[in-house]
């Protein structure tokens, strides 16, 4: 089982530095396996745990495939470390500060995994996210 998921682990990270090539997005890996590009830092102290956040964004496919927009369902509040998304989308956002700008590039591990989110999100997809924070509702 360990071999396979490095195995897994391994097509994604291809995967995603195909992605980043083919767009020609300045990028960084975390530790974690996140990949992002900041166009923004944004004002002021990063988001952390428990600030309530206000986010627009563009989730999509590697392939381009739109699943999510805050244009068809408004701009998406969050509690970081408390709301239900992903691990991946968590970590990139306490990258930011209020105003912020990036994009995140989930590999699946950090996104829906093996099962997808059961609508629009496939399984074993790796998950782009192009988001801008803004408002901090609770910021310190």
């Amino acid at each position: 089982m360990e071999e396979v998921n490095r195995y897994l682990i391994q097509k994604d990270r291809e995967r995603i530095e195909s992605y980043i090539e083919r767009k020609k997005i300045n990028a960084t890996m975390s530790e974690s396996g996140l990949w992002y590009s900041i166009s923004n830092q944004g004002a002021g102290k990063r988001i952390d745990t428990n600030d309530t956040i206000r986010i627009e964004y563009n989730c999509s496919l590697l392939d381009g495939t739109k699943c999510y927009s805050s244009t068809e369902t408004g701009p998406k509040r969050i509690i970081v470390g408390k709301s239900n998304i992903e691990s991946g989308l968590d970590q990139g956002l306490r990258l930011l500060g209020r105003g912020g700008e990036a994009i995140f590039v989930l590999p699946s591990f950090l996104a829906h995994g093996l099962v997808g989110d059961g609508d629009r999100i496939p399984a074993m997809s790796v998950v782009v996210y192009e988001v801008k924070i803004i408002d901090t509702l609770n910021y310190k």
